[in-house]
């Protein structure tokens, strides 16, 4: 799951401070939110599908004290979208209970599974989450010792949270592949996916939690090992390309510099004659400055996001077309009538919102559009932990740049290459996961999808 995690530890208001960690992740994740907390003696947990803000209220949270907290926001990539696959994830086991919050795919989940049911397992989700704690159950130590001792049998990403009534446990798979930080507040410990969750809540950025490393807590000490063989570390390069936020500090950089580097290379790599830069917001926004500033074209916002969209309860019964574009974005007309524009976008994936988009911007009365992608063109599906979609439905796995430029309807179309891509992050290119651009898989990818479907229907 491309999802967000955030946990306190020794705070007296440990989930109001998770909830603030994760409405500043909702990015992340918009199917569903979790919390679950310890006050020493037990957990408490409250979870239901929607956004932050809709799932928890002031009456909510004051139902989970403590100074321990985990929460999760859920964006799922495998298992289905339903209540049981909420995070954290709960169990009772001998000691007491436990909770686990997960971001990432596990690649070898689904082989797990199927010989821990042949051993007699029941599994209340189609998480792959939950075939850790099944290994967790089944070995022997104390709860750190156990935790590594289940993950040492898992392969693919995870950067997780783990807490009993006492403790709180953040692991890093040992490739990196999703991120995981570590903060210090004056009274705790703060850990989450992303440094924009510290700011909001007024935490010190004290470091990346390293690939393979495992951090627990004991009073006002934080300790470490890295108990999994060294692995070359494989970090995700589209959460600079998209899923972070551009005000975060991630594997060792600014997504904001990144991002707006994407674009200098862009303009450098393929320039046009244009009036102005339109960029696709958010996540192209940075990237279309880049752009700017390096062609010299002026920066204009010809396209307005609505910032308050969800889900829609009613459509018109005449039909409008791609009204549920129009729901998101909005073009201005004052801004594109009669102009020849660079439409800058982060990626194209199977091309039909923005083709979508091109359309509202021809129809606003842009004379000329030319495509601007500051990423190359994605031809293989993710695997640890975004969402993107088979390989049938990749646009760019079928067709050729012209092809896509002809089914766009734009005068041009470029991408930036992958050595471009590279450039942006300097003397750390050989850290990142570029398989989605090239489909050179640092982990094997499951041989399957886990595709489960045996919950009972509520009434």
């Amino acid at each position: 799951m491309g999802c967000g995690v955030f946990g306190v530890y020794g705070h007296p208001e440990a989930a109001n401070l998770t909830y603030l960690g994760l409405y500043a992740l909702q990015h992340r994740g918009q199917e569903g939110a979790g919390i679950v907390s310890s006050d020493g003696k037990g957990l408490y947990y409250h979870r239901d599908m929607g956004l932050v803000a809709d799932v928890f209220n002031v009456e909510k949270l004051k139902k989970l004290p403590g100074f321990l907290a985990i929460g999760h926001v859920r964006y799922s990539t495998t298992g289905q979208s339903h209540p049981k696959n909420l995070q954290p994830l709960i169990f009772d086991y001998s000691r007491g209970g436990i909770a686990i919050a997960h971001n990432g795919n596990l690649t070898n989940a689904g082989m797990i599974r199927r010989e821990l049911e042949k051993e007699g397992a029941i599994f209340q989700s189609t998480s792959d989450t939950e075939v850790i704690i099944h290994l967790f159950a089944r070995a022997k130590g104390e709860t750190v010792e156990r935790l590594i001792s289940a993950l040492k049998h898992v392969e693919g990403a995870y950067s997780l949270l783990f807490m009993s009534e006492k403790e709180l446990i953040a692991v890093r798979d040992p490739h990196g592949f999703r991120p995981l930080v570590l903060g210090k507040l004056k009274k705790g410990w703060v850990v989450g996916s992303e440094t924009c969750a510290f700011d909001l809540i007024g935490a010190e950025f004290v470091r990346e939690i390293e690939p393979g490393e495992v951090v627990w807590f004991e009073g006002e000490k934080c300790f470490s090992l890295f108990p999994f063989p060294k692995t070359k570390p494989k970090q995700c390069i589209f959460e600079f390309i998209y899923f972070a936020r551009p005000d975060s500090f991630l594997f060792g950089q600014s997504v904001y510099k990144v991002r707006k580097q994407l674009g200098i290379e862009l303009a450098e790599e393929a320039p046009t004659e244009a009036e102005v830069v339109i960029p696709v917001p958010d996540s192209g926004v940075p990237s279309a400055i880049g752009f700017s500033h390096h062609s010299g074209i002026p920066l204009e916002l010809g396209i307005i996001r609505n910032h308050y969209v969800g889900r829609t309860f009613i459509e018109p019964q005449d039909s409008i077309r791609h009204f549920g574009v129009k729901v998101k974005l909005n073009a201005v007309r004052e801004v594109l009538q009669g102009k020849r524009i660079v439409v800058v976008d982060d990626s194209i994936v199977r091309g039909t919102t923005v083709k979508k988009n091109m359309f509202m911007l021809r129809q606003a009365g842009a004379q000329e559009i030319h495509v601007r992608i500051s990423s190359p063109p994605i031809i293989s599906p993710c695997f640890y932990g975004i969402d993107t979609p088979t390989k049938e439905e990749l646009i760019a796995a079928n067709l050729s740049v012209e092809d896509i430029r002809r089914f766009l309807d734009v005068e041009s179309l470029a991408y930036l290459s992958l050595e471009g891509l590279k450039r942006c992050v300097k003397g750390h290119k050989d850290e990142f996961c570029y398989a989605c651009f090239t489909g050179c898989y640092p982990v094997s990818p499951p041989r399957e999808r886990m595709q489960l479907e045996f919950f009972a229907k509520e009434v």
